[in-house]
Formats: C-alpha cells, structure tokens, sequence
C-alpha cells in the first residue's frame, strides 16, 4: 500500500506562527498519510493558491491580521462548492462560536499541542478522502 499525499494550506501574516502550525502537524500525522505544505501570508496569496492548487486541508490562523482565518475561512466556504475541509487555530477556547459561524470544521487552540493537531489533521483529510 503506497502512502496518501495531501496538500495542506497553511495561513498566517506571521511566518513563526506558520512554522508551528507544520511543526505541530507533521509530515506524517497518520500512517500512510504524508503531508506537502503550501503557505500563504495574506487574504489574496490565500485565495490564489486555493484557485491554483488542489488543496486538500486549509490551517488558518484566526489570529492573522489584517485577514483573520475565519473571514477567509466564511469567504473561501461561500464562494466555492468544492471547498476545503477548513481548520482554524484560535486563541480563546470561547471563540468557538466564531468558527460555527465561519462554518468551519474545526478549531485547535494556541499553543498548539503536537498530538491534537496531528490528530485533527488526519481525520480531516480522512473525511475528505471519503468524499
């Protein structure tokens, strides 16, 4: 059985927040899963690697200014029918109801914890492969 490769999007204006976010993923979260990043630091470097490559996971750092994960993320769900499976990291655990609304589909928390993240990324790159 050969490995999975997917391409994840990460996003954030700070590149030190982008090296956490593949830091804490990996390139192997999953057996058989192997990971290529793509990095983005603003709203329209974001929306042009989504249009230009097959994006299978989007990272996005709702903490980025002066677009924030979850406005690119309720963007990028609402002008596309085929749109990534989308995770957002946040702040504060009570933001969560933002990323409801930016229909996201899931959040991690900073800092972010290796074992979570790792885990969260699998399994939504699991549901997009079932797709």
């Amino acid at each position: 059985m050969s490995d999975r490769q997917c391409t994840v999007l990460l996003y954030s204006d700070d590149p030190k927040v982008r090296d956490r976010m593949r830091l804490a993923v990996g390139t192997r979260p999953a057996p058989g899963l192997v990971l290529e990043f793509v990095e983005a630091s603003d709203y329209a470097e974001c929306v042009r690697l989504v249009d230009d490559y097959e994006i299978d996971l989007m990272l996005l750092d709702g903490e980025a200014s002066p677009g924030g994960g979850l406005g690119i993320a309720r963007q990028i769900k609402d002008d596309r029918d085929d749109a990534p499976p989308t995770c957002v990291v946040i702040a504060r655990a009570a933001d969560r109801w933002l990323a409801a609304y930016a229909q996201v589909d899931a959040t991690l928390v900073h800092p972010l914890d290796p074992v979570t993240t790792g885990t969260t990324v699998a399994e939504l790159l699991g549901t997009r492969a079932a797709a």
